[in-house]
């Protein structure tokens, strides 16, 4: 991806250890910016370097705007296909994050990570944003989360996310 300046930052499991706490994970999340309308002109290379983990793999990704590879090493990727407003400023707020002496990885903010994981909305996906709150206490921009969550909150007809995202910054608060 860097090599092609394609514009992408890592989200997931990997980013959670940089803001969080860090577990155990199966996979790569990636958020890719294609926008809409070119997504072959990213997943056909990608395939052509990774193998695919589903049938009909360039169908599927454009259905789902997902594209699932097997790394070399059998690491699952699983590479969201971005396009709307939310993604690309993901992208544009990601930050190199070293995680070993040499190598470093483009995730996104913190305070993406939690819009991202409350909207997922898995039990896992709110343990991940307790643990990042608690982490990063005093130092997330709750107006940006704002801003990002209650549309998509309300996309999704769930208010209670803004219900549970009030709940866990008032008790880190305490804390």
């Amino acid at each position: 991806m860097h090599e092609r300046d394609w514009r992408f930052c890592i989200i997931g499991g990997l980013a959670l250890a940089r803001w969080g706490e860090p577990r155990a994970t199966q996979d790569v999340d990636i958020t890719l910016l294609t926008g809409f309308g070119d997504e072959e002109g990213y997943i056909r290379p990608l395939l052509a370097n990774f193998a695919s983990r589903c049938s009909e793999p360039e169908a599927f990704a454009i259905q789902n705007r997902v594209l699932l590879l097997r790394s070399s090493n059998g690491t699952g990727l699983d590479i969201a296909l971005g396009g709307f407003p939310f993604e690309e400023q993901t992208v544009a707020r990601a930050t190199p994050f070293e995680v070993r002496p040499g190598v470093s990885l483009i995730t996104c903010s913190a305070e993406d990570l939690v819009v991202l994981k409350a909207f997922a909305g898995r039990a896992q996906d709110w343990l991940d944003v307790e643990n990042i709150v608690v982490r990063q206490s005093g130092r997330l921009d709750w107006t940006y989360i704002d801003e990002q969550i209650v549309p998509l909150s309300e996309l999704k007809a769930e208010p209670e996310i803004l219900d549970r995202l009030r709940a866990l910054r008032q008790k880190a608060a305490e804390s």
